[in-house]
């Protein structure tokens, strides 16, 4: 049985209109988040598409559809399935651009762009688009690779990194039987021997080992606990959560280590992302009547200096 080939995922679509040759002049200069998606397979392929014409592989009424108009459909399936045989991929994109056509021919000529609704929902997605065009041209300029390692070297590498603890825990239901665990360690037992015997957590096969996290990744008492204790020793009373009763051993405090950028390079340009975004929508304000009101329309108090949504 054949799989569907509706939900491809972008970057494999992208890839195989590639290796089909569908890469026109046209498809090079592609706006918005679909460049910057794009995958390495595309910059490979870049001197073969130069070189070929941006052919038209279809005719709907007199509209031409292009080799390029392909290659933009591509970008846009849905990231459900991978691995479509470019030869498959390729006629299903262009009967769904020629079922899209003839429906746009159709619409036409019925005069379905006079109903008023349809006219409102026609202007406000062109609307739409001028505002995605005009913040894209704001914010994709910042995101060049000199201003993501100057957040790197700044928030990362110069920064002071969060202290971290290595840790491992025993976790029972009851007081009591933290306690006789206590009990147990100060004559001497093993504790990863007894988080496997006694310890409810799904790490007590590994003898409690949580590894090195910050405090902020446990729950309040939990990390407490964890990062008052000396490397080497363990809580001498149980520490109470909601998941039940924890008996700790801290195994060494650290600053966090500096991830690679390459880790970190993608959480980085989201942030420089949030910010110009933000300061896109603050200064697009400025200079602006704006008024607001309630739903009853009353004024909105200090509502002409109301603060943009943020994003």
């Amino acid at each position: 049985m054949k799989r569907s080939l509706s939900g491809y995922s972008v970057g494999f679509a992208f890839a195989a209109v590639i290796a089909l040759g569908l890469a026109g002049p046209a498809q090079a200069a592609t706006g918005g988040d679909a460049g910057a998606a794009a995958p390495a397979a595309a910059t490979k392929a870049q001197p073969a598409a130069k070189a070929q014409k941006d052919t038209v592989v279809a005719i709907v009424d007199g509209h031409d559809i292009h080799l390029s108009d392909v290659a933009k459909a591509a970008q846009d399936l849905p990231p459900q399935l991978q691995n479509a045989p470019p030869q498959e991929l390729f006629p299903v994109l262009l009967n769904r651009l020629v079922d899209e056509r003839a429906l746009l021919v159709k619409a036409r000529k019925a005069g379905t762009a006079k109903d008023p609704k349809v006219a409102a929902e026609m202007k406000a997605a062109a609307d739409q688009a001028l505002e995605r065009a005009y913040l894209r041209a704001l914010v994709e300029p910042k995101l060049t690779d000199a201003a993501v390692k100057a957040y790197y070297d700044s928030h990362y590498v110069k920064a002071k990194q969060p202290e971290e603890v290595k840790a491992r825990q025993i976790l029972v239901k009851t007081q009591q039987e933290a306690d006789k665990i206590i009990a147990q360690l100060g004559k001497g037992a093993k504790f990863s021997a007894l988080a496997k015997k006694y310890s409810i957590d799904p790490g007590a096969k590994n003898g409690g080992e949580l590894g090195w996290f910050t405090k902020d990744e446990m729950v309040k008492p939990f990390a407490d606990a964890a990062f008052a204790l000396k490397p080497g020793t363990y809580t001498k009373t149980p520490v109470h959560s909601q998941f039940g009763w924890h008996v700790i051993e801290s195994q060494g405090k650290r600053e966090k280590p500096v991830p690679p950028l390459a880790d970190v390079k993608d959480q980085i340009r989201q942030q420089i992302t949030n910010k110009a975004v933000t300061s896109a929508l603050e200064d697009a304000r400025k200079g602006l009547d704006i008024k607001l009101f309630n739903p009853d329309g009353t004024p909105v108090q200090g509502g002409a200096s109301a603060a943009p949504a943020k994003n």
